[in-house]
């Protein structure tokens, strides 16, 4: 078993259900300070980081990602424990195997591998992991970025080893994330008997006709660099139960991911002209949880698709698509962002695995990149 499948496992064993980290940082902390980096744990209510930094110089190359993951689901659906890595035909199960502790484990065992080879490599290696990226993002990165702007700390190069994979490893780089912007609605009507219509307002037949032309609706084109700006509803619930009362209230969750065309006081102002136009009373609170990022062609990403290409054979493609990741707080700092981890395909699922040969080629390209960077 190579030393970066040993350390998946060790880190897949330790259950660190958001915000929990239960023990993943110490151990990277201990790992990362036996070849020179300087850590620190950042505790922000329950969420846990680590901030880790070898070199004071520029430019700094920074290696940020997540021990926290999300709740296994049905137990009797495993066919293991979740929390017990164990390898089937050449397939390592457990739940983070994806999302994303070979991606964590990859990053340690190259900056090591690295610092062996270049003790006195140019310019500074830095690791930014935290908690809390499956659960609020309140705590976590965010509030690191925070400390590291008052520190005055820059972040050159930033790669998160979330698992921005397709097909296989390294087939797909991340360069920036759609924005994401959420509401919690609240539409108000008046209950009563199905039988006397007249005596009630009903709010699922009130907000009908607004959220057909809210789905329907064609925000935008996106761009050259991302998809278009699409809306969907995640939660929906009305009724006492009973199926002679016609509900009171009506409460639902929907999200916008919006592309860089958009802006968030457009969106707001377009979801509350729908619904007022078609009569709907309704309360509305909004929650921006990330705002769009791009990364253009530029050393980071050259690097990437390079240390891809030598080891896969093969180009990867540049894609902005999927969800919000930790770069968006990055970015923000001035920083190149890219995203390269393992394949997807069975990420917050039941029986979540990742092929052993993705989490050493995933080590090799961390450390091709940081030979072309940092060498």
């Amino acid at each position: 078993m190579s030393k970066t499948l040993d350390l998946t496992c060790d880190l897949i064993a330790r259950p660190s259900v958001t915000p929990e980290d239960h023990g993943c940082q110490a151990l990277m902390a201990s790992r990362l300070a036996a070849v020179g980096f300087r850590t620190e744990t950042l505790q922000f209510g329950s969420v846990t980081n680590l901030w880790a930094r070898r070199g004071d110089a520029g430019p700094l190359l920074c290696f940020a990602g997540h021990t926290d993951v999300v709740p296994s689901g049905p137990l009797e659906e495993w066919r293991s424990d979740p929390f017990a890595p164990v390898i089937r035909d050449g397939v390592l199960y457990g739940r983070g195997a994806a999302d994303m502790k070979s991606g964590l484990a990859a990053m340690v065992t190259a900056a090591e591998e690295f610092v062996g080879a270049h003790p006195d490599h140019r310019g500074s290696i830095a690791f930014l992991i935290t908690s809390d990226e499956e659960g609020p993002s309140v705590d976590g990165t965010k509030r690191v970025v925070e400390v590291l702007r008052e520190r005055r700390e820059t972040i050159d190069w930033c790669v998160v080893g979330e698992p921005s994979s397709d097909k296989a490893v390294g087939d797909t780089i991340k360069i920036g994330r759609r924005g994401s912007l959420s509401g919690r609605l609240t539409v108000h009507g008046v209950q009563g008997h199905v039988a006397y219509p007249q005596l009630a307002e009903n709010p699922v037949h009130t907000l009908a006709p607004a959220l057909a032309e809210l789905t329907a609706r064609i925000w935008d084109a996106g761009d050259e660099f991302f998809q278009p700006t699409t809306f969907q509803i995640s939660n929906l619930n009305a009724g006492t139960g009973a199926p002679n009362v016609i509900p009171g209230e009506l409460k639902a969750r929907f999200n916008l991911r919006y592309s860089p065309v958009q802006t968030v006081e457009v969106l707001k102002k377009t979801v509350e002209e729908i619904l007022t136009r078609h009569g709907v009373r309704y309360t509305l609170e909004w929650y921006v949880s990330g705002e769009p990022f791009y990364t253009p062609p530029g050393d980071l990403s050259a690097a990437a698709v390079e240390a891809a290409r030598a080891i896969s054979g093969a180009a990867p493609k540049l894609s902005t698509g999927g969800g919000t990741s930790d770069g968006r707080f990055i970015a923000p700092l001035g920083a190149q962002v890219i995203e390269l981890g393992v394949t997807n395909a069975t990420i917050h699922k039941v029986n979540e695995c990742v092929r052993i040969e993705e989490v050493d080629l995933l080590h090799r390209m961390y450390r091709g990149v940081l030979e072309r960077l940092l060498a």
